[in-house]
C-alpha cells in the first residue's frame, strides 16, 4: 500500500465551474516531500471553501485501481489526479476504509472522514454523459481525510493503517449520504464522526428536537 502520486492545484477562473465560476479541481503531480497541515497540502487550493473547505476535507484520496476500472467503463485514459484527488494510491482499498480509520503516510497521520460527493464542477470537468448518476451508482467515491498529525509525505511513501474502528466503510457512508438511514445512524453513533454528518442527518432523518 503506497502513494503513487501527490497532486495539488491552484484556483482558476472557469465559466463551466458552476455559480462560483472558479475551481481548483485540476490537480497535477508534484515531486519531493510535501508539507501537510490541517488545511491540506502545501501549494494546494480549494476554490469552493463553503462546500470543500472544512478540516474534514483537507485531503482527498483516490485509488489507482478505481481509475483502472473507470478506464474500462469510459474507454479513455485517466491520469493520476484526474478526479481532483491529492493522493493517488496503489494497493489500498480506499472505498473499503472505515470512517475514523487512520493512515500514517510519511510523518503525517490522516483520518478517513467521508466519501466524495459528485458536484456540478466535477461533472463538467470529467465531461461524460450522466456523470453524477454514473459516479454515484458505481460506489467508488474515494475518501476525504482530516489531518490528525501534521508532517510531510511524498510519492512512494507507504500507507500504514494504524487504527481501524468498527464503523462503516466509505462505500457504506456514501449510501448513508444518499439516504440509508440505518447506516447513517451507525455513523452518528461513532463519537469521532465529522461534523458534516450531523447536517446530513438533518436532511435524511429530520432535525433533532431540543429536549
Amino acid at each position: 500500500m503506497r502513494v503513487i502520486s501527490v497532486n495539488t492545484g491552484t484556483t482558476v477562473e472557469a465559466d463551466w465551474a458552476g455559480k462560483l465560476g472558479r475551481t481548483a479541481i485540476n490537480k497535477l503531480p508534484v515531486q519531493g516531500q510535501v508539507r501537510v497541515s490541517p488545511n491540506g497540502l502545501a501549494g494546494d487550493e480549494r476554490a469552493d471553501t463553503p462546500n470543500h473547505g472544512s478540516p474534514s476535507q483537507a485531503v482527498y484520496a483516490y485509488a489507482r485501481e478505481d481509475y483502472d476500472w473507470w478506464q474500462q467503463e469510459l474507454g479513455r485514459d485517466l491520469r493520476d489526479g484526474q478526479f481532483g484527488e491529492n493522493l493517488t494510491t496503489s494497493g489500498l482499498d480506499v472505498n473499503g476504509a472505515m470512517l475514523g480509520e487512520q493512515w500514517r503516510i510519511g510523518t503525517t497521520v490522516l483520518e478517513v472522514s467521508g466519501p466524495r460527493v459528485p458536484c456540478v464542477v466535477f461533472r463538467n470537468w470529467v465531461d461524460e454523459p450522466g456523470w453524477v448518476k454514473r459516479f454515484t451508482e458505481a460506489g467508488r467515491p474515494g475518501a476525504y481525510l482530516r489531518v490528525v498529525e501534521e508532517g510531510t509525505l511524498g510519492v512512494n511513501d507507504p500507507v500504514e493503517i494504524i487504527a481501524r474502528p468498527e464503523t462503516v466503510t466509505i462505500t457504506e457512508s456514501f449510501r448513508a449520504y444518499h439516504g440509508d438511514k440505518e447506516l447513517l445512524r451507525r455513523i452518528l453513533a461513532f463519537p469521532g464522526h465529522a461534523p458534516h454528518w450531523d447536517k446530513v442527518a438533518d436532511r435524511v432523518l429530520g432535525p433533532t428536537l431540543p429536549l
